[in-house]
């Protein structure tokens, strides 16, 4: 039996951020916590920790394969070796409705506005995915 057959992520209210490397607990941590703080005028990103070393290494199509389908979020968030150990912390976010499996970087201190505003579909994936940098990674909304 694979993963698959047995585990699904968690439906939950909150978008879910799914840690996969496990190599820095430490690293975990503080990325947790700087995606929880509050940031500008208090604006928090709220998420679903999914803490389960069975994610381990696993690539964004496996993960897809562990989201109910016709699932409740529009994204999940991952949680990746580059998130965990890049001094920026650029957690993956992934696309789930509009083109399923695009993914972009995004840092915690703009992560907010991205969990925000595609949790309530005030924006569209691509709304953020075109303003990323050209290293696919969103640092917020330039004029």
């Amino acid at each position: 039996m694979t993963i698959e057959t047995l585990f699904k992520l968690p439906v939950t209210a909150n978008t879910p951020l799914v840690r996969t490397d496990y190599s820095d607990k430490s690293a975990w941590t503080e990325l947790c916590r700087l995606v929880e703080a509050p940031y500008e005028d208090e604006f928090r990103a709220f998420f679903t920790f999914v803490d389960d070393p069975r994610l381990e290494d696993k690539t964004v199509n496996e993960l897809m394969d562990l989201v109910e389908s016709g699932g409740y979020w529009s994204c999940f968030f991952v949680a990746d070796h580059e998130a965990l150990l890049n001094p920026e912390h650029p957690v993956m976010a992934v696309d789930l409705h509009e083109e399923r499996g695009r993914t972009f970087r995004v840092i915690p201190a703009q992560i907010w506005a991205v969990e925000n505003n595609l949790f309530v579909s005030n924006m569209e994936f691509s709304s953020f995915a075109v303003r990323a940098d050209p290293d696919g990674v969103f640092r917020g909304f330039k004029d």
